[in-house]
């Protein structure tokens, strides 16, 4: 059984007088122990996609399943570690304590938050900042503040919005190996992302999504094909798409 599961998902929106349809009918399946990256370009409905999956918009028709739950259920919501694409927190708190508040709100002891807190905060190389202000912090240790929010109660199911956004080389790497540690440890990771040499290194399944419809579900291999690189596979296929629509 998938971990998640988009069963037929549409999704529209009216801005104006004009309804604009944002996800067409899209079925996809992220599977146990795997990373999976969801790539499109700006406005494709990858974060709409995401927002559903976590009941915070429902969809015009079809339905999320999250380990065999309905998404609109609040306890399909207890698998799921979450990071926005720009995280919002409590930036007078301290990475201790903003820890500590997602631990306890996920029934978690205190020893076991300073257990995970110690180990998050060394990975991501932010411990000997573990008590000063978030406000303090650069972009990109706020980004990694808030995958160490996501991963505080240990959730079998990551879902990571542009989790790499804002981070410098070092940055990047840091959030790739936990992902990566993440899935030695048979977590599923899903995650939507701009950056395809990360989805190079990271992926083991990929889907592409243009306007709304799933165009690629599937090895990263298959979608290459003779392209040297994905981003020359990506790049042509969405400019290809493009072009055929404007015909």
């Amino acid at each position: 059984m998938a971990e998640i599961y988009f069963d037929h998902v549409s999704k529209s929106f009216i801005y104006g007088l004009k309804r604009q349809t944002v996800l067409q009918d899209l079925t996809l399946e992220v599977m146990q122990g795997e990373i999976f990256g969801f790539l499109g370009p700006n406005g494709a409905g990858k974060s709409t996609s995401i927002n559903i999956a976590l009941d915070f918009i429902r969809p015009d028709s079809g339905m999320v399943r999250i380990r065999g739950e309905s998404s609109n259920e609040a306890k399909s919501r207890r698998h799921i570690g979450y990071m926005p694409e720009q995280p919002r927190v409590y930036e007078q708190l301290t990475p201790r304590e903003l820890l500590e508040f997602g631990g306890l709100t996920s029934g978690m002891s205190y020893g076991n938050i300073r257990e995970q807190s110690e180990y998050l905060l060394e990975k991501l190389e932010l411990l000997p900042f573990i008590d000063r202000p978030v406000r303090t912090f650069s972009k990109g240790m706020k980004q990694r503040v808030g995958l160490a929010q996501a991963m505080i109660h240990d959730p079998e199911i990551l879902i990571l919005d542009e989790p790499m956004s804002g981070l410098d080389p070092l940055g990047r790497m840091l959030i790739a190996r936990l992902i990566l540690e993440a899935r030695e440890k048979g977590k599923t990771i899903f995650f939507s992302t701009h950056i395809l040499n990360d989805v190079e290194m990271l992926c083991d399944r990929i889907g592409v999504l243009h306007k709304g419809r799933l165009l690629y579900c599937g090895a990263i291999q298959g979608f290459q094909k003779d392209f040297k690189t994905l981003e020359e596979a990506f790049v042509k296929e969405i400019t290809d798409r493009t072009a055929g629509e404007k015909a």
